[in-house]
């Protein structure tokens, strides 16, 4: 499923590529004001969860004029899809059954399995990425489609 997330992730941020600066960082009145804003919050949200998985609670908002470029945003969730794929990868057998503690922001501890919160990730993401299809097309931008499925006959037909 990470592999899915980071393939979809890809696919928003290629068309997001298309737009301008101003159009990137236009108000569309959405969960997040703008394209720039819901990808930095996605991007945001991979790395807190990729340190929870670590044992970490807290990571602070990301800077948005640090990743004020569409450019500088995908190299930055290159790094943590490395990092996600580097922790997932050395995983023992089993391991996503292990339970995994945090706090939350409003201070309540949570625990879940590593399964359930991958799952988490990969689901939240989607959320999103859906908002940015409809921002794209407000932006006069055709979204590509990021389903399951394209993914999953993409991956047949590459290994074909």
């Amino acid at each position: 499923m990470m592999a899915y997330d980071r393939w979809a992730n890809n696919r928003l941020i290629k068309a997001a590529q298309q737009l301008d600066s101003a159009r990137l960082a236009r108000d569309l009145n959405s969960s997040f004001s703008s394209v720039h804003q819901t990808l930095l919050h996605i991007v945001w949200a991979e790395e807190l969860w990729l340190e929870r998985w670590h044992g970490h609670s807290f990571m602070p908002s990301l800077d948005p004029t640090a990743f004020s470029t569409v450019q500088s945003l995908h190299h930055h969730f290159e790094e943590v899809h490395a990092r996600q794929r580097h922790f997932l990868e050395v995983l023992e057998a089993g391991a996503d059954d292990q339970r995994i503690g945090y706090v939350n922001f409003r201070g309540q501890r949570w625990e879940y399995s590593l399964a359930q919160m991958v799952q988490h990730l990969v689901t939240h993401s989607a959320y999103h990425r859906g908002q940015l299809a409809t921002m794209l097309r407000q932006l006069g931008v055709v979204p590509p489609t990021t389903d399951y499925l394209v993914y999953v006959d993409e991956q047949t037909s590459a290994g074909a």
